[in-house]
């Protein structure tokens, strides 16, 4: 699948991501749920369902942080389906129930507590397991060579009380297999419960990706640029990134000082290895793509004007104001995935916000990969802000009232300057619902595509955020606090007016 297929007319999305869903129990799952939000789309010809990385999240909750690229976060799987396979058995569900389900922020302790008890029944469940699931798991652990790793790596995390891997002893913090064989083999059980979970959460996820095919449904997925230096990527592939042996970060990323902030931003994670990646014909990189395409239609890349150049600061500087743009060999790469797609069109989205140089829109238009424009970022009162609905030229885009990242459509509105409002008055024809009137000057445009997030659609505020950048407080634990048949006049108003704007298929 290919978006030059896949967008042959204007259409509409909803960006929600999979915890946020109600049905689960304490977040949404990959169970009835996902499956009764992607019949809702389907009902309304909503053919797009955009989400976050589907990765474990790191301790603030953030799944752009992640400890794995490959795997899946094990507060996504679902219980109940466990339960009526076979696979857990129990006499009383409600001990894995949370008290909260009322409320719209759900708590990570839970669901980290949660996930180890869902473990733990997995593991007394297995030896009874029949001789032909036992096969399929293996069959598919021996597929995805990252499983190894990955579970490894958590089972080692949990040993030293969730330190990072560079604080490990010696020989763990350097991977030294033939020195850990006595550990591992009394640590098997452990690792082996990580690996349960991870296949039945690709098992239920490819269930959802199947009943969202089957019901016209494509799925949009997100894969943040760089990896946490506290990854299972990072420590089984360390000569692969710009970091010692022993865990020093060399170079980090980040982007240089702009109108946001003065000392830039500094990310700390490591930066890539490229002369290593091109001699290994990009083999780390293709089976990361290759493995997110197993999982989602479309591919949101993020940061991806770093595949032109990036911005490469020393390890231990402490702001990122003295930085060097280093060339990225982002077209090396595209023309693999090419190969590999067995096509000329790539399925990915490009994150191209901020300060973007004609080398990133080159590459970005070389390939024929849609860029994202953002409406809260259009009304700063210059005429030529790129994010300006009439400067949106061309239909090959990605329309958005605003990301994960962004204040909801309402609170964005409730923030601005009294003479900002006015202007957009006057020229948008703004009036009682700043959210819905975004969202109709995101449909007026051109683009193939217009995304709004299930908070805009719901006329929602900040308290409903999913994300605030530079804060810890709340952020990505909001859940949508009411069953989805209480929203289905919503998104019928949002599929009638994409149909007054041609974005809805008879």
């Amino acid at each position: 699948m290919t978006l030059k297929s896949v967008l042959k007319k204007k259409s509409l999305g909803i960006l929600f991501h999979p915890s946020s869903i109600p049905g689960g129990s304490y977040s949404g799952t990959f169970g009835k749920g996902a499956k009764e939000w992607i019949e809702k789309l389907s009902k309304h010809k909503i053919d797009f369902w955009q989400f976050l990385p589907l990765t474990p999240t790191d301790s603030t909750g953030s799944p752009y942080s992640s400890p794995s690229s490959f795997a899946l976060n094990p507060w996504f799987l679902d219980i109940n389906e466990l339960i009526e396979k076979h696979f857990i058995f129990l006499s009383n569900k409600q001990e894995l129930q949370s008290d909260n389900q009322s409320e719209s922020h759900f708590d990570f302790d839970f669901a980290n507590k949660l996930s180890k008890s869902l473990g733990e029944y997995l593991l007394i469940g297995w030896e009874s397991q029949s001789e032909e699931r036992k096969t399929d798991f293996y069959k598919w652990n021996k597929k995805n060579n990252w499983v190894d790793d990955y579970s490894l790596f958590m089972t080692i995390r949990e040993e030293f009380n969730m330190l990072p891997w560079w604080e490990w002893p010696f020989e763990f913090k350097q991977r030294k297999i033939e020195l850990l064989k006595p550990w591992l083999k009394d640590k098997s059980n452990e690792i082996l419960k990580t690996k349960l979970i991870q296949w039945h959460l690709n098992k239920q996820w490819l269930n959802i990706k199947e009943f969202a095919k089957n019901k016209g449904i494509t799925l949009v997925g997100d894969l943040p640029f760089y990896v946490s230096r506290d990854s299972a990527d990072v420590w089984s592939n360390k000569s692969l990134f710009s970091i010692s042996q022993n865990g020093k970060l060399l170079f980090q990323s980040g982007v240089p000082p702009d109108y946001f902030s003065s000392n830039g931003q500094l990310w700390g994670t490591p930066t890539y290895y490229w002369s290593k990646h091109k001699r290994t014909n990009f083999k780390w990189w293709r089976e990361r793509f290759k493995r997110q395409f197993e999982l989602v239609d479309i591919l949101r890349l993020d940061h991806f004007r770093a595949l032109a150049g990036y911005w490469r600061i020393d390890g231990d500087a402490k702001n990122a104001i003295n930085g060097t743009w280093i060339n990225s060999p982002g077209k090396d790469l595209l023309n693999i995935l090419k190969k590999d797609f067995n096509s000329n069109y790539l399925p990915i989205i490009a994150e191209d916000l901020g300060v973007i140089t004609k080398d990133v829109e080159l590459l970005r238009n070389n390939y024929e990969l849609p860029g994202m424009k953002i409406l809260q970022f259009a009304f700063d009162g210059n005429e030529n802000n790129p994010y300006l609905p009439k400067n949106i030229t061309g239909e090959n885009w990605v329309v958005y009232t605003g990301t994960h990242d962004n204040a909801t459509s309402s609170s964005w509105w409730d923030y601005l300057d009294e003479h900002v409002k006015n202007d957009i008055k006057f020229n948008y024809n703004f009036s009682d619902d700043p959210s819905w009137n975004l969202i109709e000057v995101g449909m007026k445009t051109k683009a193939k595509l217009f995304i709004s997030p299930i908070q805009d659609i719901l006329s929602l505020d900040d308290s409903c955020r999913l994300n605030t950048p530079g804060t810890i407080k709340n952020n990505w634990k909001w859940k949508l606090n009411k069953k989805l048949d209480e929203i289905d006049l919503n998104l019928q108003k949002y599929s009638e007016l994409g149909n007054t704007y041609g974005r809805i298929s008879d």
